[in-house]
């Protein structure tokens, strides 16, 4: 979980890329939707996208010409999975077994 783990902390490490998750953890909102929240270029937002899309936290999909943004919270889940073993001092040995 290593390589992916290091994704999800690359990209929650942006203040930007938080809030465009907090602004889709309640509903799917449009590219268009997400960047008018922001003073920055379309091309900085769709980089703020590709990073949270890349570590598995947004889906996106395409109706036309617009791409609509979806928080998929699987990989959020084993984050807090991963977490709450650090926090009750869970060991794995080197073959990744507990």
């Amino acid at each position: 979980m290593a390589g992916p783990l290091n994704e999800v902390f690359k990209a929650i490490a942006d203040p930007t890329r938080r809030e465009i998750l907090r602004l889709l953890r309640n509903e799917e909102m449009s590219a268009g939707d997400v960047a008018a929240r922001f003073d920055m270029t379309k091309p900085t937002v769709s980089h703020h996208f590709a990073v949270l899309k890349a570590a598995g936290l947004i889906t996106s999909r395409r109706d036309g010409q617009t791409i609509w943004y979806a928080l998929d919270t699987t990989v959020l889940e084993d984050v807090l999975a991963w977490s709450m073993d650090m926090a009750r001092g869970v060991k794995e040995d080197k073959g990744g077994k507990q």
